[in-house]
């Protein structure tokens, strides 16, 4: 025979429940959205807080105006019940300002961004100054190599240098963004981060993981450095890594370009590591002599526009 307390609990519990259940529907508008649920009030009420985190995320839709004013816990998607099979379950719906943007930017799923900031993984070329002469040039090699691209031909690409917030890398990931919705596959890392997450993959226990990061870069059909120059230069990243995917890509003739803050000069002898030692202005050298074959040099400079 089932214990008497235990029937007790279960009668307080469901009570709790059913009071909880009735003063929320004291809200019409949150009657009226479980109304439209077809389960009884004995059903319901075993949902009553999840029904109210969903009521308040399908109240803040109803208000919103775009994804930037969006208030839900998740981004462009709206806590919603589902109810399949007599189950009620909840999950994550795309609201219509995200199913919009997922449509507009589905080309971008062609470009992988490794530590590179959402407003650069999004850049688009209508978006760019072109307020400013002293980008019109870096522009119009860029709308050209957009043009000869589509059509099957790809040339070296660019060593871009010059100072710092000028735009290097937004004109770069633009390009190849508009690249990628001719499904053109390209890979942009920023490099100083890059070398951190390899040399800790490196020294971790999985070999696979390192390869796996290493390659994508190496191997990449379109290829951007992000901020070569601003890393702590060790003999190992610069001969082992940079300098290897450089000779690989220089072989196999994949379009290479390189945004740095350092012109070829200065960046030559920030990879020397030690100027006085002639074995590493050789090696750095090297290094240099790669980059010249891969990449065209262009200077930018232009207003930093991140202040």
């Amino acid at each position: 025979m089932e214990k008497i307390s235990n029937i007790k609990n279960v009668n307080d519990l469901n009570y709790k429940l059913k009071v909880s259940l009735e003063e929320a529907k004291r809200d019409e508008k949150f009657k009226n959205f479980i109304q439209s649920i077809n389960l009884s009030d004995d059903e319901l009420m075993k949902h009553t807080s999840s029904l109210k985190d969903s009521f308040k995320e399908y109240q803040n839709c109803l208000q919103c105006k775009n994804l930037f004013e969006c208030k839900n816990n998740i981004n462009g998607y709206c806590y919603l019940p589902v109810l399949k099979d007599g189950m009620l379950s909840f999950s994550y719906v795309a609201c219509k300002y995200k199913n919009k943007s997922i449509k507009e930017n589905f080309y971008l799923k062609n470009v992988t961004a490794i530590d590179i900031p959402r407003e650069i993984r999004e850049a688009k070329m209508k978006d760019i100054y072109t307020d400013d002469k002293n980008r019109v040039e870096v522009i119009k090699w860029m709308m050209n190599y957009i043009k000869k691209c589509k059509s099957g031909e790809f040339d070296k690409g660019l060593f871009l240098h010059g100072n710092f917030g000028c735009g290097k890398t937004y004109l770069i990931s633009a390009m190849f963004n508009e690249l990628a919705k001719n499904k053109v596959k390209s890979v942009i890392v920023y490099w100083p981060e890059y070398l951190r997450s390899l040399k800790s993959s490196f020294q971790s226990s999985s070999n696979d993981e390192f390869k796996e990061k290493f390659n994508e870069i190496k191997f990449a059909k379109l290829l951007l450095i992000d901020d070569l120059g601003a890393e702590s230069v060790t003999a190992w990243n610069r001969d082992e890594i940079l300098g290897t995917i450089l000779q690989y890509r220089m072989q196999e003739s994949l379009p290479t370009f390189i945004t740095s803050n350092l012109d070829i000069k200065e960046l030559e002898e920030h990879l020397s590591i030690t100027t006085n030692n002639k074995s590493e202005k050789v090696k750095a050298r090297r290094i240099i002599e790669r980059i010249k074959q891969l990449t065209l040099d262009m200077e930018m400079i232009s207003k930093n526009r991140r202040n």
